[in-house]
């Protein structure tokens, strides 16, 4: 069977993040596709230095990934099961992230985090998204538009059957029924005034998740615990609910008082009064 360079690439990568070195991915990968084989074997197939393919097989077979044969005198490798290699992989870590955890939780040196971290990979932001509303407790405060909401829909729904409650600003027309949603009536202003489209998460009024993502789909984001950078975004979050409110209650009146597209009453460095809108 034929396995195309992108495939081997990928393979190669997912060992890597599993615990293999580059050479011990490679070395394994070689095997999968040809076995038992040569040590000289190995090294060709896998562009290992024929110098380093032995140190690095000994490795593989001390982790319990290769075992060794003899045929006609010959020293061959064999590569274990996927399924097992998998299997025994996600075992070993499970038990170690366990143990982390609970070492974690009782050490003195696990402290409420006041650093504030960058993000710029939007996979990341919604990887990050994703684990802050399956984590939440409590309550949800979410602001996002609709290429985000479709992302986090299952996360929310999840959350929301555990008993979290939740508040989202949609940007865009809603489609979803969770929590209690408030759709921002000048979405498209926004985006054209800004260019690009936000997403925050305040997720039990302890942790914000913040994130700018560009018309060219580069992101600005960062994530924290810092109790000012945290209150600040909720602050944001809630008085865009409270405007949605009231907007959606008095909208004729606020239209007439302050514009079509509430221009006078976003313009933060005036305040236009006249005989019509007073």
């Amino acid at each position: 069977m034929i396995i195309s360079t992108k495939v081997v690439n990928n393979l190669i990568l997912n060992l890597q993040h599993i615990g293999l070195s580059e050479y011990e991915a490679r070395a394994y990968t070689a095997l999968l596709d040809k076995n038992p084989a040569t040590g000289y074997e190995v090294a060709k197939a896998s562009g290992i230095p024929t110098s380093k393919i032995y140190e690095v097989l000994s490795r593989l077979s001390e982790k319990n990934i290769v075992s060794s044969t003899s045929e006609e005198g010959t020293k061959k490798y064999i590569p274990i099961d996927t399924t097992e290699l998998i299997e025994s992989r996600q075992k070993k870590l499970n038990a170690t992230f366990k143990a982390l955890n609970h070492d974690l939780k009782k050490s003195s040196l696990q402290k409420r985090s006041s650093q504030i971290w960058n993000i710029s990979d939007y996979d990341y932001v919604m990887d990050k998204a994703e684990r802050m509303i399956l984590a939440a407790q409590h309550t949800l405060l979410v602001s996002a538009w609709k290429d985000e909401i479709v992302f986090i829909e299952d996360f929310l729904k999840t959350a929301e059957i555990k008993g979290v409650r939740i508040g989202i600003i949609h940007f865009g027309k809603p489609r979803i029924q969770i929590g209690k949603v408030y759709q921002h009536s000048i979405e498209e202003s926004i985006y054209a005034e800004k260019g690009g489209r936000g997403i925050v998460i305040v997720a039990d009024s302890e942790e914000v998740l913040m994130a700018f993502i560009e018309k060219d789909s580069s992101v600005q984001g960062s994530w924290s615990r810092n109790r000012g950078y945290v209150s600040i975004a909720e602050d944001y979050i809630k008085h865009d609910i409270y405007f949605m409110k009231i907007a959606h209650r008095f909208a004729p009146f606020l239209r007439e008082k302050f514009g079509s597209r509430y221009e006078q009453l976003r313009d933060i460095f005036g305040d236009t009064v006249t005989s019509k809108n007073i």
